[in-house]
């Protein structure tokens, strides 16, 4: 059974992820952390991540940025492994994350999904085909109309891995409406559409002569993102410390 501590328990990810603990024997949050000093999910929740001295066998965070490098620091003082599901965090924060990683095991995704990081490991290897054969490549993700960041950080992970697999080749461009020109060969283009209740789309496109293929991942609630939240959890009980992604977890599934 692994023993985990719910910082931003309170919120609709904190909430999901509860219940889906709850329905799990092989998983338990033994105490939650959030702002808001509500217990309804059958464990002691604290306002102040020092004031719970419960032991667990791992974090998962789905809190906000600014909660970030205090929870860091008490994860490095307990030696207690951490999954960082928040998302926003600044230049300083994701170099507090490295630092951090140097002494306690850190598993940090831009998406927590099992299939949008399947996905970033199939798209290396369409890429090194197809755009070696001169295939364009654009991304156009979509979200509910309450998103306050264009691209998503995932539509970012996404042209990343296609970047790395090319060796940096790529540049990202997110509006062409101010210039009149042909599209680049260098160009990698990341579009952004904001309306409803659209949990997450990403649709990756390889555009050739006479010919298209395209990679897509639909997300149609929050639940995917609490599943392999709590999958990387189970994942890092124990782990050593270092820097690691929901790569890791796919590959040792």
């Amino acid at each position: 059974m692994v023993k985990v501590i719910l910082h931003g328990c309170n919120g609709k990810m904190g909430h999901m992820i509860t219940e889906l603990c709850s329905q799990d024997d092989e998983i338990e949050i033994v105490a939650g952390i959030d702002a808001f000093h509500q217990g309804a999910g059958g464990y002691p929740v604290y306002r102040d991540i020092y004031n719970c001295n419960i032991t667990a066998d791992a974090v998962i965070d789905f809190s906000t940025a600014s909660a970030v490098d205090s929870l860091l620091e008490y994860c490095v003082e307990k030696k207690i492994p951490c999954v960082l599901c928040t998302t926003g965090l600044t230049p300083e924060q994701i170099r507090h994350v490295e630092e951090a990683s140097e002494k306690t095991a850190v598993l940090r995704s831009a998406n927590m999904t099992l299939g949008i990081n399947l996905l970033m490991k199939l798209l290396k290897e369409a890429a090194a085909t197809l755009v070696t054969a001169g295939f364009d490549v654009e991304i156009v993700e979509k979200h509910h109309n309450l998103k306050v960041d264009a691209p998503s950080g995932t539509a970012i992970a996404l042209a990343d891995a296609i970047n790395e697999e090319m060796d940096g080749v790529y540049d990202y461009v997110y509006d062409r409406s101010k210039v009149r020109q042909k599209r680049d060969r260098k160009e990698l283009g990341i579009s952004a559409i904001r309306g409803g209740t659209i949990v997450g789309d990403h649709d990756v496109i390889f555009a050739g002569t006479d010919e298209v293929i395209t990679f897509s991942h639909r997300a149609y609630s929050k639940g995917v993102f609490a599943k392999g939240a709590i999958q990387a959890a189970k994942f890092m009980a124990g782990k050593s410390a270092g820097l690691y992604t929901m790569a890791d977890v796919i590959e040792n599934r």
